[in-house]
């Protein structure tokens, strides 16, 4: 595969790295693996960011509120418990996750262009989707990149009240027994901030990032969903 080499992160002004390229399988790994990812509007130039600071998950440091871990467990008792199930319907996943409405966002940053970019990066086994399902209607996940033992988040979506905070709990849990070590959440926000993420400094964040892309995960995530 063909690396592109993107500008020192460390060097960006407003977490913005660069502007330009495209989003070819090979850009948009290379610009992981570097601690960089593309935002921007469907209108807009293409912007590659690696914001300071970066909000991030340890897997260790889950934090699953009280009420939360009751509801987990009445519904698995329940006669509708919530199933999860990962890279089941990738392109359904990403499409809800465009048109989730967000009080704080005006429309989408994830148009056809990075729809169309993500799926072929889900075909090539570095994107995956984390699905939510109850009596079999599709009711929350999530979708981001998986490299060595770091996820990289990107978005997700809810239909069914509390599906998705179950199944990121769900997800967080088994990545830890698998060996993950770092779950990237880019920029800062209430919901993971809830279930323990907080700011790093964008030194850290690569630094944790280098020594954590080339360590695979010790068992297979998609065991943990068979």
């Amino acid at each position: 595969m063909k690396f592109y080499q993107f500008p020192d992160p460390e060097e960006s002004e407003e977490g913005i790295v660069c502007y330009g390229g495209d989003l070819s399988v090979e850009m948009l790994f290379s610009a992981y693996v570097q601690g960089i990812f593309p935002w921007y509007n469907e209108d807009d130039p293409l912007l590659w960011w690696c914001p300071d600071p970066r909000f991030v998950l340890l897997p260790e440091e889950l934090h699953v509120p009280d009420r939360l871990r009751r509801f987990m467990k009445s519904n698995a008792k329940s006669d509708h418990p919530f199933t999860y199930t990962m890279d089941h319907c990738f392109l359904q996943v990403i499409q809800n996750c465009a048109g989730q409405y967000r009080e704080d966002q005006d429309g989408t940053w994830i148009h056809p262009e990075m729809i169309a970019a993500y799926t072929e990066l889900h075909r090539q086994g570095i994107a995956h989707s984390f699905e939510v399902w109850q009596d079999g209607v599709l009711a929350g996940g999530f979708y981001g990149v998986l490299i060595g033992s770091v996820f990289c988040g990107e978005s997700m979506f809810t239909t069914i009240a509390e599906s998705t905070k179950c199944g990121f709990v769900h997800f967080v849990e088994n990545f830890r027994k698998c060996g993950g070590k770092l779950i990237d959440s880019q920029v800062y926000t209430d919901n993971i901030a809830r279930y323990g993420g907080r700011n790093i400094s964008r030194t850290a964040f690569l630094r944790m990032e280098r020594d954590w892309l080339g360590q695979e995960l010790v068992v297979d995530l998609a065991e943990c969903y068979r």
